[in-house]
């Protein structure tokens, strides 16, 4: 069995450190049915991982030339706001034992997200984690969005750390294929049910945090 040396673990946000899909898809559903449409929760959840830009095309494609994308983003974007400022957004569940092993490692980490900046920052916040990622590798700018591995090229240039020893815990298919092109290893913790040949794109597939917090424990390299 092939092992690991780690010095880096790099995060995910949306539906890996953060419980966000949850709380996206309600606010798209709520957007759509204003709208006079139907957005299926079975849809929603293939747009696990996805960029702004796929998310969007991909309505497009969904409901065809006469939807009103830019009504669309302005209600959810509303409705996503009204619901966060009431009820925050929750963190998942082990993802404070997984850091904590990380740190008792010595490894640096980061957050490598889909997102842009001021969303990552301000779900953060929601959460109470703003204080937790020195870095954070968002989609702004020039930076191409996950399935590309800029992000996580990003994120492993920022903590000094080669790529190829950097653990990447992903939750989506999208975001398991942007770890593998740049290079790195990966667990995935599926936010949704996958398909096995989906989950074989990841080096390991574990249930939760808190199984990520034991492997790290272990002692020795991990089993990658």
């Amino acid at each position: 069995m092939n092992t690991l040396q780690v010095a880096a673990l790099i995060f995910d946000m949306d539906g890996l450190v953060l419980d966000t899909e949850t709380t996206y898809f309600a606010a798209w559903r709520q957007a759509a049915a204003e709208l006079g449409c139907e957005l299926p929760e079975q849809f929603c959840a293939s747009l696990s991982g996805c960029s702004g830009e796929m998310v969007r095309q991909r309505l497009q494609d969904y409901f065809g030339a006469g939807f009103d994308v830019a009504a669309f983003q302005q209600l959810s974007g509303l409705y996503w706001t009204q619901h966060v400022e009431r009820y925050g957004i929750d963190v998942k569940p082990g993802f404070r034992a997984a850091l904590a092993a990380a740190d008792r490692r010595g490894w640096s980490y980061a957050l490598a997200t889909n997102s842009r900046r001021a969303n990552a920052e301000r779900c953060l916040r929601a959460a109470g984690l703003q204080q937790v990622f020195s870095v954070i590798a968002a989609a702004d700018n020039s930076m191409r969005a996950k399935p590309a591995p800029d992000l996580f090229l990003c994120a492993a240039e920022a903590l000094a750390c080669p790529i190829a020893d950097c653990l990447v815990l992903e939750d989506s298919p999208v975001g398991v294929r942007a770890a593998k092109a740049a290079g790195a290893r990966c667990i995935m913790v599926p936010s949704a049910a996958v398909e096995p040949e989906t989950a074989g794109l990841a080096d390991l597939v574990l249930a939760d945090l808190y199984q990520v917090a034991d492997l790290i424990s272990a002692p020795g390299r991990l089993p990658l």
